[in-house]
């Protein structure tokens, strides 16, 4: 990714930030919200993503903000993370099988640019989505860090990168894969885009257009 002055985050950076950040959603933002108020549900929000419910926190760019407060991310573990809001760093390996795999001793790196590049994919994933189906509300999951929802069994979102794809990208995902053949699919789980060539929201939405065309 590349911001106005021609600086570019790394393969390496992405990686690391994406790491990083899915350690605070989960640790310190989904964990302690599902222990006060029973739910791992985050949300998109201007500039990043946050809880749902109690507690209040949000990751905006590369900072943690609970109320007045704003903690920079990088060089900070989860728990000091967590005790700035006050906080109890929590895992939910508990709740399901895949996630960060980080606890709350480990430190986490999370590069300006490349965090912006996470906000900007959930923020057109959260725009596509509700375009596609105002009815229903997009999640960010702290499992797999990604935007998405179901309709009609099969999954629309926005992932910021995983091991599938080193960039943004988003995805359509049929539960029942079998029944789809053809250039479209063109991943294990269904059919992905990188949001480099999808571009924006209104690429993001034609793609999932397509995609419930042709799961209908």
């Amino acid at each position: 990714m590349q911001d106005q002055s021609g600086n570019t985050s790394d393969s390496a950076t992405r990686v690391a930030t994406r790491l990083g950040l899915h350690g605070v959603a989960e640790l310190v933002l989904a964990g302690p919200q599902f222990r006060l108020s029973g739910t791992i549900e985050l949300r998109a929000v201007p500039g990043g993503f946050g809880t749902v419910a109690d507690p209040d926190v949000r990751v905006i760019g590369h900072e943690l903000v609970a109320g007045e407060r704003r903690t920079q991310l990088a060089g900070q573990t989860l728990d000091e993370l967590a005790g700035a809001c006050g906080l109890s760093a929590t895992s939910l390996s508990d709740v399901y099988a895949e996630g960060p795999g980080l606890l709350g001793g480990d430190r986490v790196e999370v590069d300006p640019l490349a965090a912006v590049e996470v906000a900007r994919a959930f923020g057109i994933g959260d725009a596509a989505l509700r375009a596609l189906a105002p009815d229903h509300r997009p999640v960010i999951w702290p499992e797999h860090f990604d935007i998405a929802i179901d309709v009609d069994e099969v999954n629309y979102g926005v992932s910021p990168g995983d091991t599938h794809f080193d960039e943004p990208y988003a995805y359509v995902g049929p539960w029942q894969r079998d029944n789809y053949q053809g250039d479209f699919w063109n991943a294990p789980f269904g059919a992905a885009r990188t949001l480099a060539e999808l571009r924006d929201t209104d690429g993001v939405l034609a793609f999932f257009s397509e995609g419930r065309s042709r799961t209908a």
